[in-house]
């Protein structure tokens, strides 16, 4: 197979990301559990992000149709001011970190977007916004490390920041056997700021 041929599918979804000093502020309080628990499968740091619409495969030739419209909502919406807090488990399998902060402006951004998306063709599941940030899953068999981490992290109360650009990122998921990787196809600045494509 020719490495240069772009696959004919990416799996696709928009989000926001914390900036530095929030991730930061995390990765301290969650320090501790990476030392004691160093077999669960955690998520790199830098690829931590809030979903607002997972889009799943889609053909890659229809990625730049979802450039206009998100360019244009995000043009359109203010930064909602978040913060990271509190920790959870989902199905004793999945660590997160909630979000708190201006959620009514969050779930307004998160409606647009999949409007947005509906309205370029592309089908999804639309699940109801659950705001958090996955930070790690146990591996098989082991029911016991999610629970115990969310214990320890469920006190931390992150400082607010401004989400300032909204995110199309591209992942690797199911393609190799490696871990996941994530890589911006592009991101807007929210509210009309300033700043590069990319």
């Amino acid at each position: 197979m020719n490495e240069e041929t772009p696959p004919a599918t990416v799996r696709v979804f928009v989000a926001l990301a914390p900036p530095d000093r929030a991730k930061d502020e995390l990765a301290r309080e969650l320090r501790p559990a990476y030392d004691t628990h160093p077999h669960v499968r955690w998520n790199r740091i830098e690829d931590w992000h809030i979903t607002l619409a997972f889009l799943g495969e889609i053909p890659t030739a229809t990625v730049p149709l979802l450039r206009p419209p998100l360019a244009r909502l995000a043009s359109a919406h203010r930064p909602p001011r978040l913060a990271l807090r509190g920790s959870g488990t989902f199905d004793d399998r999945v660590l997160w970190t909630g979000v708190d902060g201006d959620l009514d402006e969050l779930h307004m951004l998160a409606a647009d977007v999949r409007t947005a998306v509906k309205g370029c063709g592309v089908a999804f599941e639309d699940r109801p916004l659950r705001p958090h940030l996955t930070l790690a899953r146990a591996r098989r068999g082991d029911r016991s490390s999610m629970a115990e981490i969310a214990e320890g992290v469920a006190g931390f109360d992150g400082r607010r920041w401004p989400a300032e650009r909204l995110h199309l990122v591209g992942s690797n998921f199911g393609r190799s056997a490696g871990p996941i990787h994530y890589r911006d196809i592009e991101a807007w600045a929210l509210g009309g700021g300033s700043g590069p494509g990319v």
